[in-house]
């Protein structure tokens, strides 16, 4: 079974290397073109990109992924099966395009969470269960059919990057049981359930993630975990702005408006918020690196 992989971050290349290692003729891996990226502006291969490059395998980066060149040489490839892990959108023509269809490994369990940051919005609205789901692609954005999925716990204090991580490794031997499933012909999809309960996962943009101080303490702390460590939370100190990457709930004192903050300026930075205290533990001003907050005070006069 000859396979074309899709998929630009370091969540793809776990699978990826997962089907690699389970023995699967990836025939080309498809991912996003080099970008210019830090201060000399070098360009940047993606995380899939350099995996296959080590492995030998067949790199295409199409700017447009209905250029015909591109359309001509994917098709050349004689793929079975195309597998797509956190890439952008396809055209129909490019995943209608293999005998045996196009799979999908998404970070939710789906119905809920569709869109482009499932792993974020999940935690942001504070709850207690992830998964991974693999899906067949169809014309509705991760609406296809449900081929498996599997859940894993959230902790109390886990942050979307930690979140992340087990998902990630969860997802790659989900996809590699799913692509063996389909070799085998040992499968049976499952129409997603229709709820008008669904909640979404959306692209999460700079303005989503300034803290409002007069929210619930519990709804922020959910807000910066699930922002941590990208894109991050954010409030401001001393018209500077301040990241927070960490923090933890406290009771509030009466009496004290929210975004106010308190410290000892030694070993404690905390803002009050409509119903409770958000102390800060894990933070970056603008200008300086990610810090602790005892690092932060010492060298900060508030």
């Amino acid at each position: 079974m000859k396979i074309v992989f899709m998929g630009t971050p370091d969540f793809a290349v776990a699978s990826l290397n997962a089907l690699v290692a389970a023995g699967f003729d990836i025939v080309a891996v498809v991912t996003a073109a080099d970008k210019p990226a830090g201060r000399g502006q070098k360009l940047q291969e993606s995380a899939v990109k350099q995996y296959a490059v080590s492995k030998g395998i067949k790199v295409l980066q199409p700017l447009k992924l209905k250029d015909p060149l591109f359309i001509d040489e994917l098709r050349s490839l004689q793929a079975d099966l195309q597998v797509v892990v956190a890439f952008r959108m396809l055209p129909e023509v490019v995943w209608d395009m293999p005998r045996m269809g196009t799979i999908n490994l998404h970070g939710s369990l789906l119905p809920q969470y569709r869109g482009a940051a499932p792993i974020n919005h999940a935690i942001i609205n504070g709850e207690k269960e992830s998964g991974v789901t693999t899906f067949f692609l169809k014309h509705e954005i991760d609406t296809g059919d449900i081929i498996f999925s599997e859940s894993v716990v959230i902790a109390e204090d886990e942050t979307a990057g930690e979140l992340h991580d087990k998902l990630m490794n969860v997802g790659a031997g989900l996809l590699t049981r799913t692509v063996q499933a389909i070799a085998a012909g040992e499968y049976t999809e499952q129409p997603q359930p229709q709820s008008d309960d669904l909640k979404h996962a959306p692209k999460i943009f700079k303005e989503y993630c300034q803290i409002d101080w007069n929210q619930p303490a519990a709804k922020i702390y959910n807000l910066i975990r699930g922002l941590s460590p990208y894109p991050t939370a954010f409030t401001k100190l001393n018209e500077k702005t301040l990241k927070v990457f960490r923090a933890e709930l406290e009771d509030k004192e009466p009496g004290i408006s929210p975004g106010a903050f308190l410290s000892d300026g030694k070993t404690y930075l905390k803002f009050a918020a409509k119903d409770g205290f958000i102390k800060l533990t894990d933070l970056q001003y603008e200008g300086k690196k990610r810090m602790s907050v005892e690092e932060f005070l010492r060298g900060m006069r508030l």
